[in-house]
């Protein structure tokens, strides 16, 4: 693959051979497994037919593959049982475990497809509320069907631009952006990011993601944390954006001391500020940039709230008992939602303020004049499994299924049923006798042939 002059010239001269002969290299190929399904990790592993080939060192849960299987065709991966992530970005872990000990308040700013989201959903501390934003609409739908299957509470998706949530009354402790940028990180994977990349480009990536970062600040909790990160090597973007941060906001560094033998690099500068840079030649990665930043301490006016306030006398109680205690209740479009009651009032006031995808967990949808179970409640850790008939099926009803056919059930009693595979819930159909409905939402299906 042919680079562009000017972005080899730009390579520090210390990296720039061996990275350049990386960039030409086969990609890596990771996961991430999720925890609310702790025992499907060895199952993953044999339904994709992959060993792991190494685990990622900065991220528990998560290993390299030995090669890439068609994932899509891997009934695991749509019950959300794991996620398909570059090895670098998951370095977000390690940042985590720097600014995070206890219930937060958590803005994943730029979040779509959801690979850190994800993340963040998977380690953020119990009781804690995550925020995840997309402003491009299609991009955050896809969003949403990712943080839906991977099925943690306490969880948000919005489509909003920062400029509408820093003027917003909503504060964070945590808010990570992971910045639109130029894609040099991505060189190896995305032919397409070679084509468009140019100097003109990072000069307007780099500006615009000064512009996400003016736009958000307030929203940040006076010693609230700021992770910003990129999948760039240019010090405009990286190095330069970060010095930005510091002298206009006054905004503090944090080392994240990691562990040498990652072969983790710093600052390619000469200002030598505490920031890491992932290189192919370096690690088993993608190129990643990251750096952890804290808003001086200082007073701040607490916006007021909105506490939740919803009626929940129309809300079936049959839909409250399919899933676990301690939830919320309210109807929206024709839908009931669930809120954790400790998160209820954030939840709620986030609500109220942004445009919501997903406000929440949706347990049940009218279909004519009956309350239906959601798809979202199968995929949701909350969920009440003693509240349905269980029918086990097998790979090939299951990819059916996914694909949105008709099924047939053996021996299964009428009525809704939750269907699993591999006991691991798959999401609801109708048996009525001779075949089963599909319950599985259109939009998500399996284009695919899978005969």
């Amino acid at each position: 693959m042919a680079f562009p002059e000017e972005f080899i010239n730009i390579l520090p001269a210390a990296e720039r051979d061996a990275l350049l002969s990386a960039l030409a290299t086969e990609p890596e190929v990771s996961i991430r497994f999720n925890s609310k399904s702790a025992h499907a990790q060895n199952l993953v592993l044999e339904s994709l037919d992959c060993r792991a080939d190494g685990r990622v060192h900065w991220m528990d849960q998560a290993v390299y593959l030995d090669h890439r299987p068609q994932f899509t065709m891997d009934p695991l991966l749509h019950q959300g049982c794991y996620y398909v992530q570059e090895a670098s970005s998951m370095f977000l872990a390690h940042a985590l475990q720097k600014c995070v000990s206890g219930p937060v308040r958590a803005l994943d700013l730029c979040a779509a497809p959801g690979g850190k989201s994800t993340l963040l959903a998977q380690l953020l501390p119990e009781g804690s509320l995550l925020v995840s934003n997309e402003i491009q609409r299609s991009r955050a739908q896809i969003l949403a069907e990712n943080m839906v299957k991977w099925g943690r509470p306490g969880v948000m998706v919005t489509c909003n631009t920062p400029k509408q949530i820093g003027e917003s009354s909503l504060m964070f402790d945590l808010i990570a952006v992971d910045a639109p940028c130029s894609g040099e990180g991505m060189f190896r994977k995305d032919e397409v990011a070679v084509r468009d990349w140019s100097l003109k480009n990072v000069e307007m990536c780099a500006a615009r993601q000064r512009e996400i970062i003016e736009n958000i600040w307030p929203a940040l909790k006076a010693g609230g944390y700021l992770i910003y990160s990129t999948c760039t090597f240019n010090r405009q973007e990286d190095e330069d954006n970060v010095r930005w941060i510091m002298d206009k906001f006054g905004a503090e560094t944090v080392d994240l001391n990691p562990d040498p033998k990652w072969n983790i690099a710093g600052s390619l500068t000469e200002d030598n500020i505490p920031v890491y840079h992932f290189m192919q030649h370096r690690t088993r990665g993608e190129g990643f940039f990251l750096c952890l930043l804290r808003k001086p301490e200082g007073s701040q006016v607490a916006l007021k709230g909105r506490p939740f306030k919803a009626d929940q006398s129309k809300v079936p109680a049959e839909c409250k008992t399919w899933i676990a205690d301690g939830y919320e209740f309210f109807i929206k479009n024709e839908s009931v939602f669930a809120l954790p009651s400790a998160l209820k009032d954030d939840m709620w006031q986030a609500g109220q303020e942004l445009y919501a995808l997903v406000p929440g967990i949706e347990v049940a949808v009218m279909k004519g004049r009956d309350w239906v179970p959601a798809h979202a409640l199968a995929m949701s850790s909350a969920l009440n499994r003693d509240a349905f008939c269980r029918v086990e099926v097998t790979r090939q009803q299951a990819l059916a299924y996914l694909h949105c056919d008709a099924i047939r059930l053996e021996d299964a009693p009428r009525g809704i049923v939750l269907l699993t595979y591999k006991d691991i819930p798959l999401g609801f159909a109708k048996n009525i006798g001779n075949r089963a409905n599909n319950m599985y939402p259109q939009e998500w299906r399996i284009r695919n042939s899978i005969s």
